[in-house]
Protein backbone atom coordinates (compact mmCIF):
# COMPACT_ATOMS: atom_id res chain seq x y z
CA UNK A 1 0.00 0.00 0.00
CA UNK A 2 1.66 3.31 -1.01
CA UNK A 3 2.58 5.73 1.81
CA UNK A 4 -0.35 8.63 2.20
CA UNK A 5 1.37 11.82 1.59
CA UNK A 6 -0.57 15.00 3.51
CA UNK A 7 -0.65 18.13 0.88
CA UNK A 8 1.26 20.66 3.10
CA UNK A 9 -1.36 23.63 2.34
CA UNK A 10 -3.86 21.27 3.92
CA UNK A 11 -1.68 21.38 7.46
CA UNK A 12 -1.84 23.41 9.86
CA UNK A 13 0.96 26.16 9.55
CA UNK A 14 0.94 27.05 13.67
CA UNK A 15 3.81 25.41 14.85
CA UNK A 16 1.75 25.25 18.09
CA UNK A 17 -0.42 23.37 16.40
CA UNK A 18 1.31 20.62 15.15
CA UNK A 19 0.00 17.40 16.03
CA UNK A 20 2.90 15.64 17.36
CA UNK A 21 2.91 19.03 19.44
CA UNK A 22 -0.46 18.85 20.88
CA UNK A 23 0.02 15.31 22.19
CA UNK A 24 2.58 16.89 23.81
CA UNK A 25 0.32 18.91 25.37
CA UNK A 26 -1.70 16.20 26.68
CA UNK A 27 1.32 14.41 27.91
CA UNK A 28 2.04 17.44 30.23
CA UNK A 29 -1.64 17.00 31.19
CA UNK A 30 -1.12 13.73 32.14
CA UNK A 31 1.82 14.14 33.97
CA UNK A 32 0.38 17.35 35.92
CA UNK A 33 -2.69 15.02 36.74
CA UNK A 34 -0.08 12.13 38.15
CA UNK A 35 1.72 14.33 40.22
CA UNK A 36 -1.20 15.65 41.90
CA UNK A 37 -2.40 12.27 42.74
CA UNK A 38 1.15 10.62 43.73
CA UNK A 39 0.79 11.77 47.62
CA UNK A 40 -2.02 9.79 48.42
CA UNK A 41 -3.52 7.77 45.35
CA UNK A 42 -0.58 5.13 43.89
CA UNK A 43 -2.94 3.70 41.57
CA UNK A 44 -4.16 6.78 39.80
CA UNK A 45 -0.75 8.54 39.88
CA UNK A 46 1.11 5.58 37.66
CA UNK A 47 -1.68 5.11 35.58
CA UNK A 48 -1.20 8.91 34.64
CA UNK A 49 2.12 8.75 34.34
CA UNK A 50 2.33 5.68 32.31
CA UNK A 51 -0.02 7.36 30.06
CA UNK A 52 2.10 10.37 29.92
CA UNK A 53 5.29 8.58 28.77
CA UNK A 54 3.71 5.96 26.54
CA UNK A 55 2.28 8.89 24.26
CA UNK A 56 5.75 9.89 24.44
CA UNK A 57 5.91 7.30 21.00
CA UNK A 58 3.11 8.36 19.59
CA UNK A 59 4.47 12.22 18.98
CA UNK A 60 7.58 11.14 17.05
CA UNK A 61 5.67 8.64 14.86
CA UNK A 62 3.08 11.77 14.19
CA UNK A 63 6.08 13.71 13.70
CA UNK A 64 7.32 11.47 11.40
CA UNK A 65 4.22 10.66 9.88
CA UNK A 66 2.98 14.02 8.88
CA UNK A 67 6.11 15.69 8.62
CA UNK A 68 5.79 17.97 11.79
CA UNK A 69 9.16 17.94 13.41
CA UNK A 70 10.29 21.13 14.55
CA UNK A 71 12.39 22.35 16.93
CA UNK A 72 10.10 23.51 19.48
CA UNK A 73 8.63 19.89 19.37
CA UNK A 74 12.37 18.47 20.13
CA UNK A 75 12.12 20.69 23.21
CA UNK A 76 8.62 20.20 24.21
CA UNK A 77 9.89 16.82 24.30
CA UNK A 78 13.04 16.63 26.11
CA UNK A 79 11.43 19.16 28.43
CA UNK A 80 8.22 16.95 29.43
CA UNK A 81 10.70 13.60 29.77
CA UNK A 82 12.39 15.77 31.82
CA UNK A 83 9.52 17.17 34.27
CA UNK A 84 7.87 13.92 34.41
CA UNK A 85 10.85 12.03 36.04
CA UNK A 86 11.82 14.72 37.96
CA UNK A 87 8.46 15.43 39.16
CA UNK A 88 8.13 11.86 40.59
CA UNK A 89 12.11 11.95 42.08
CA UNK A 90 10.77 14.76 43.93
CA UNK A 91 7.95 12.53 45.85
CA UNK A 92 10.58 10.16 46.14
CA UNK A 93 12.76 12.43 47.91
CA UNK A 94 9.70 13.63 50.23
CA UNK A 95 8.59 9.83 51.14
CA UNK A 96 12.50 9.04 51.32
CA UNK A 97 13.93 12.01 53.12
CA UNK A 98 17.27 10.04 54.16
CA UNK A 99 18.16 9.49 50.79
CA UNK A 100 17.19 12.96 49.75
CA UNK A 101 20.95 13.57 48.94
CA UNK A 102 21.03 10.88 46.46
CA UNK A 103 17.74 12.04 44.64
CA UNK A 104 19.21 16.01 44.58
CA UNK A 105 22.34 14.17 43.05
CA UNK A 106 20.44 12.53 40.20
CA UNK A 107 18.62 15.73 39.10
CA UNK A 108 21.47 17.87 39.18
CA UNK A 109 22.70 14.89 36.46
CA UNK A 110 19.68 14.88 35.04
CA UNK A 111 19.41 18.23 34.42
CA UNK A 112 22.62 19.35 33.77
CA UNK A 113 23.45 16.60 30.79
CA UNK A 114 20.76 17.26 28.97
CA UNK A 115 21.17 20.96 29.81
CA UNK A 116 25.05 21.04 28.40
CA UNK A 117 23.97 18.36 25.57
CA UNK A 118 21.21 21.04 24.14
CA UNK A 119 23.54 23.88 24.24
CA UNK A 120 26.46 22.16 23.17
CA UNK A 121 24.70 21.19 19.66
CA UNK A 122 22.92 24.48 19.63
CA UNK A 123 26.76 26.15 19.34
CA UNK A 124 27.79 23.45 16.90
CA UNK A 125 25.08 23.90 14.83
CA UNK A 126 23.03 20.70 15.27
CA UNK A 127 19.47 19.81 15.68
CA UNK A 128 18.20 19.07 18.92
CA UNK A 129 19.91 17.32 21.91
CA UNK A 130 20.49 14.00 20.43
CA UNK A 131 23.04 14.70 17.40
CA UNK A 132 26.20 13.63 18.79
CA UNK A 133 29.66 12.24 17.69
CA UNK A 134 30.59 10.16 20.65
CA UNK A 135 30.18 6.05 19.93
CA UNK A 136 28.28 5.61 23.34
CA UNK A 137 25.95 8.39 22.97
CA UNK A 138 25.17 7.81 19.49
CA UNK A 139 23.86 4.07 20.24
CA UNK A 140 21.85 5.11 22.76
CA UNK A 141 20.27 7.63 20.99
CA UNK A 142 20.44 6.28 17.26
CA UNK A 143 19.65 2.52 17.87
CA UNK A 144 15.63 2.44 19.49
CA UNK A 145 15.83 -1.00 21.16
CA UNK A 146 18.72 0.59 23.13
CA UNK A 147 17.21 3.64 23.85
CA UNK A 148 13.51 2.05 24.61
CA UNK A 149 15.50 -0.86 26.96
CA UNK A 150 17.51 1.95 29.27
CA UNK A 151 14.14 4.26 29.23
CA UNK A 152 11.74 1.89 30.47
CA UNK A 153 14.16 0.46 32.36
CA UNK A 154 15.07 3.83 34.38
CA UNK A 155 11.07 4.68 34.94
CA UNK A 156 10.22 1.20 35.95
CA UNK A 157 12.47 1.14 38.65
CA UNK A 158 11.80 4.69 39.99
CA UNK A 159 7.95 4.09 39.79
CA UNK A 160 8.70 0.48 41.37
CA UNK A 161 10.38 2.58 44.27
CA UNK A 162 7.38 5.18 44.74
CA UNK A 163 4.53 1.69 44.97
CA UNK A 164 6.42 0.26 47.45
CA UNK A 165 5.97 3.18 49.84
CA UNK A 166 2.38 2.07 49.79
CA UNK A 167 3.12 -1.41 49.48
CA UNK A 168 5.73 -4.29 48.84
CA UNK A 169 2.94 -5.68 45.76
CA UNK A 170 1.39 -9.12 45.67
CA UNK A 171 4.06 -11.69 46.93
CA UNK A 172 5.81 -14.03 45.11
CA UNK A 173 7.88 -16.44 45.69
CA UNK A 174 11.27 -16.84 43.69
CA UNK A 175 13.84 -19.57 44.53
CA UNK A 176 12.29 -19.83 47.89
CA UNK A 177 12.40 -16.33 49.36
CA UNK A 178 8.99 -14.54 49.12
CA UNK A 179 9.14 -10.75 47.44
CA UNK A 180 6.88 -8.02 46.51
CA UNK A 181 6.22 -7.82 42.47
CA UNK A 182 7.18 -4.24 43.62
CA UNK A 183 9.75 -4.93 45.06
CA UNK A 184 11.52 -7.68 42.54
CA UNK A 185 11.08 -5.01 39.52
CA UNK A 186 12.87 -2.64 41.58
CA UNK A 187 15.73 -4.70 42.02
CA UNK A 188 15.39 -6.34 38.21
CA UNK A 189 15.42 -2.91 37.04
CA UNK A 190 18.16 -1.51 39.47
CA UNK A 191 20.73 -2.20 36.84
CA UNK A 192 19.48 -0.63 34.33
CA UNK A 193 18.98 2.57 36.14
CA UNK A 194 22.53 2.46 36.95
CA UNK A 195 23.50 2.17 33.46
CA UNK A 196 21.44 5.10 32.70
CA UNK A 197 23.27 7.35 35.24
CA UNK A 198 26.43 6.11 33.86
CA UNK A 199 24.79 7.65 30.29
CA UNK A 200 24.00 10.43 31.38
CA UNK A 201 27.06 11.28 33.33
CA UNK A 202 28.94 10.43 29.36
CA UNK A 203 26.38 12.97 27.78
CA UNK A 204 27.76 15.41 30.53
CA UNK A 205 31.09 15.11 29.99
CA UNK A 206 31.14 14.89 25.90
CA UNK A 207 28.66 17.82 25.93
CA UNK A 208 31.23 19.67 28.08
CA UNK A 209 34.04 18.41 26.01
CA UNK A 210 31.68 19.95 22.65
CA UNK A 211 31.36 23.26 24.66
CA UNK A 212 35.30 23.75 25.07
CA UNK A 213 36.05 22.53 22.12
CA UNK A 214 34.01 25.30 20.56
CA UNK A 215 35.50 28.06 22.87
CA UNK A 216 39.16 26.93 21.80
CA UNK A 217 38.89 27.25 17.89
CA UNK A 218 36.36 30.44 18.60
CA UNK A 219 39.69 31.92 20.52
CA UNK A 220 42.06 31.03 18.34
CA UNK A 221 40.22 32.88 15.43
CA UNK A 222 41.77 36.10 14.34
CA UNK A 223 39.75 38.79 15.70
CA UNK A 224 38.10 41.56 13.37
Amino acid sequence: MAKRVFPKSKMPTNVFLFIPNLIGYVRIIFALASFYYMPYNPGHAVTFYILSELMDAFDGYAARRFNQGTSFGAVLDMVTDRISTLGLIMVLAMFNSDLIFVYQFLVVLDISSHWFQMYGNLLCGESGHKETKNFFMNLYYSNRIVLFVMCAGNEIFFIATYLQYFSLGPLMTIFGYEKGLFELMAITSFPIFLLKQVVSFIQLFTAAQKIAQYDTEKRSQPQQ
